[in-house]
């Protein structure tokens, strides 16, 4: 039975649990406008452990949110996993931030829904969104959106959960056949049906190579010269 430990801090949302064979064990989490995942990535990871009874040797593997989503909060996750398996010698396993975001609206939904669509916020308008099913496997790649009331007329029939759809609350208000679920956030608890999968079939990644996938590129300018 694997004792995993996940973190995810690709959003406002700071969320770190422990669960053994899909059992939650313990859970420690803040949602902040302060980016506090600095300050508490680490200490939740002590509390949830002893919370279990467990300490970092008896883990078996460290599953984190890969985004896309906050530069920083990124950065900031899997340095700390990375940090972890290379002490610990234990397993690396990257997942998408959407596909947790999508796994928990799947288990918090009261009705089955054919396809979802989670939306990482990217400031204004604009999303970091990908299209998923029922069962919670992507369908195609995830990619920027500008949200606008064309996009939600002809999106009938999905849910779209997650802080960038959240802000958008008055858009689908005028689109009554696509379904909002609000308050739905990637939490740690949503991963390890994701990271128990890879687990058994030993797909695991690289401590070398895994990087975040902050969804696009960053807008770096070049300082114009001589003052013009």
């Amino acid at each position: 039975m694997p004792l995993i430990l996940a973190i995810e801090t690709a959003t406002k949302l700071c969320s770190v649990a422990v669960a053994r064979d899909g059992r939650v064990l313990a859970l420690r989490e803040v949602e902040s406008q302060r980016h506090e995942h600095a300050e508490k990535v680490n200490v939740f990871i002590a509390e949830v452990l002893a919370e279990a009874g467990l300490s970092l040797k008896d883990l078996d593997a460290v599953a984190v949110g890969i985004g896309p989503g906050s530069y920083t909060g990124l950065r900031i996750g899997l340095s700390a996993a990375k940090g972890l398996c290379y002490a610990l010698e234990v397993p690396l396993i990257g997942l998408s931030t959407l596909g947790t975001l999508a796994r928990a609206a799947i288990d918090a939904a009261n009705t089955p829904v054919a396809t979802v669509q989670p939306m990482v916020d990217a400031r204004r308008m604009e999303v970091f969104t990908g299209t998923y099913d029922a069962s919670g496997h992507a369908l195609g790649d995830h990619h920027p959106l500008v949200l606008d009331e064309a996009w939600a007329q002809q999106a009938k029939g999905r849910l779209v959960c997650g802080d960038g759809a959240d802000k958008a609350a008055a858009l689908w208000e005028a689109a009554p056949e696509l379904i909002h679920l609000p308050g739905i956030r990637p939490t740690a608890v949503a991963m390890f049906t994701e990271a128990e999968r890879r687990m058994t079939e030993g797909k695991f990644d690289d401590l070398a190579y895994l990087v975040p996938d902050y969804g696009k590129g960053a807008n770096v300018t070049q300082p114009k010269k001589g003052g013009a």
